[in-house]
Formats: C-alpha cells, sequence, structure tokens
C-alpha cells in the first residue's frame, strides 16, 4: 500500500510555499559553514596583537574560548550552540555577548533600512510613472538625469554633503545622533535621504522602463478601445503589471539597504549593526562576524522568500507545480 505524504493534497501555491520555505533552512545552513571555515582558516585571529601575548598567556586564552580544539569540533560546537539560539561570546568585548550586540544594534538598522526602502520605492515609482507617461518630455529627462546621479554618486560622498548643507550650514539638522536623542526624528532624516537615494534611482530607471513595457502591449490597446478612462487603465491593468520587476527587485534590495547601511551609519554616527560588521572584520571577532553575517543571510533569504510569494499572487501565469 503506498503511502502519501499530507503535501500532496494541498494546491500547487501552498506546496510552493512550504517547499521553499524548507528550502531556506539547508541554504543558511551552507553559507554558515562556508563562513565558518573561511573565517577561521584566514591568516591572524583575534587575539592576535601588534605587540604579541607571551605565549602561555596565549594557550591560556585560547584554552578559554576552546580554540585549541580541532577546527571540526569548534564547528560542530558553534551549530549546537546556533541551534540553542546562543550566538556565542565576543572575543574582543569581555562583558557581551553576540546576542547582546545584535538585540541592541538590528532595530536601529531594520528601522533606517525600512524607512529608506518605503521612502525609495514610493518616490521611485512616482518618478518612473511621471516619466513614462510624458516620455521625451523635460520633466522626463530631468527625472532620469537625477536618478542617474543617484546611481553615480557613492554615499560617502552623498551623506557629507547633505550634513554640510543642512547641518553646517543652514543649521536645520544635527549631524548625529539617532531617534531617543534629544532632536528625535530629527536626526533619521539625513540618514534615510542618503541611503534612500541609490534605491530610488534604480527603482526610477526600473519603473519607467516597465511601464512603457505594458503601455504598448495588446491588452492596454484594448482597454482604451473600450472607452475606459486612463485613469483607470494606468490602475488596474499597466501598474500591476509593471510593478512585477519592481518587486522581484525588492526583495534583495531590502536585504543590501540594511548590509549598505553601514557607511551610512558611519557617516552619521546611527547604533546600527553596520558599524559593529565593521570593527568585528577589523578587530577579528570570529562569533561577532558570524552573527552578523547570519543575521544578513537569513534577512536576504527571507526577503526574496516573501517576493517570490508575492510575485505568484501579482502574476497568475506563474506556476507552481
Amino acid at each position: 500500500m503506498t503511502v502519501l505524504s499530507p503535501i500532496v493534497f494541498l494546491k500547487p501555491m501552498t506546496k510552493y510555499i512550504i517547499r521553499r520555505f524548507l528550502g531556506l533552512v539547508p541554504t543558511l545552513f551552507i553559507i554558515i559553514t562556508l563562513s565558518f571555515f573561511i573565517i577561521r582558516i584566514r591568516p591572524g585571529g583575534p587575539f592576535s596583537e601588534e605587540r604579541a601575548l607571551p605565549k602561555q598567556i596565549l594557550e591560556n586564552i585560547e584554552k578559554a574560548y576552546h580554540l585549541d580544539d580541532p577546527l571540526l569540533v569548534q564547528y560542530g560546537r558553534y551549530v549546537l550552540d546556533i541551534l540553542r539560539g546562543d550566538l556565542g561570546p565576543s572575543f574582543r568585548y569581555k562583558d557581551f555577548d553576540v546576542n547582546y550586540y545584535i538585540r541592541i544594534s538590528l532595530p536601529n538598522s531594520m528601522v533606517l533600512g525600512l524607512l529608506s526602502l518605503m521612502l525609495a520605492v514610493v518616490l521611485g515609482i512616482s518618478t518612473g510613472l511621471i516619466s513614462a507617461t510624458r516620455q521625451n518630455s523635460a520633466l522626463d529627462y530631468l527625472s532620469m538625469s537625477v536618478a542617474v546621479i543617484g546611481i553615480s554618486i557613492p554615499l560617502f560622498v552623498v551623506g557629507p554633503v547633505l550634513m554640510y548643507i543642512f547641518a553646517m550650514k543652514l543649521n536645520l539638522l544635527p549631524t548625529s545622533g539617532w531617534i531617543m536623542s534629544g532632536d528625535g526624528w530629527k536626526t533619521i532624516l539625513m540618514p534615510v535621504v542618503t541611503l534612500a537615494l541609490p534605491y530610488f534611482a534604480y527603482i526610477a530607471r526600473l519603473s519607467r522602463a516597465s511601464i512603457l513595457e505594458v503601455l504598448r502591449s495588446d491588452y492596454v490597446r484594448t482597454a482604451r478601445a473600450k472607452g475606459l478612462s486612463e485613469s483607470v487603465i494606468m490602475v488596474k491593468h499597466v501598474l500591476k503589471g509593471a510593478l512585477l520587476p519592481v518587486v522581484s527587485y525588492l526583495g534583495p534590495a531590502f536585504a543590501h539597504i540594511v548590509t549598505g547601511s553601514i557607511v551610512v551609519e558611519t557617516i552619521f554616527r546611527v547604533p546600527g549593526l553596520g558599524r559593529h560588521f565593521v570593527q568585528s572584520a577589523l578587530n577579528r571577532d570570529y562569533t561577532l562576524i558570524m552573527g552578523t553575517v547570519i543575521v544578513y543571510s537569513a534577512i536576504l533569504l527571507i526577503m526574496n522568500f516573501i517576493v517570490d510569494i508575492v510575485y505568484g499572487f501579482m502574476d497568475p501565469r506563474i506556476s507552481y507545480r
């Protein structure tokens, strides 16, 4: 007698969601494994100083952190700790563990990333729509010129320029700080705009190209032939199809905007995870590096998973068999 798995009786979309979700675990496991061994086999270590420690002291420290064990034993212990939700102690900051740094800094990076992405999406789609509906006009050329500038100028140039204008010259915004400080929401304006600029530029160009393609499609011409108003055609027919490439871009964009906030966090002194990521690499803090890699990888995988599901709901032509 053949025993069928319960997943066989589920709808194709539900089965696809379950398969994709279950696929996140081995993917993250592979990332953890590769990162662990790549970090450990590189020259130097968390206790390698310009001034060498006495051999006995170095051996005692390595023994305390189990760094004297074989590499496979260290890896097995680390995986077991992760399964228990423990990312280990920081090798350079003795009073705190990795969980603590992620707990206090990740929310700040997420807030900065979410606000920046929301701003980029709203302005990018609006700009792309205006440019596409007024193709080859002065407004179209101006919008795409701004988009090219946003793509071309690096964040470490945009940030100081905004700081010079709005903080030092006009004295309207603080140069650094965070929401909890005395300046409140003003502290987040320049970091959000700086981080959103390149993503706004990509989304604007992507939206314009996609909307132009949809506007030339047969079903849009049919809708116009039926006498539908331009606003109805735009909302019901054009935008739904034109936003599919934008939705596909949003998954990796969100992960990149969180990791890309490293430069912005450094410029504006935002207490986010990016600062710890850079510092842990400089300090060769194995566990803190691994912790940030795991967090960033998990964000990327989850966002790609969500985008795949949303994409399927927006485009019924996609098959999930």
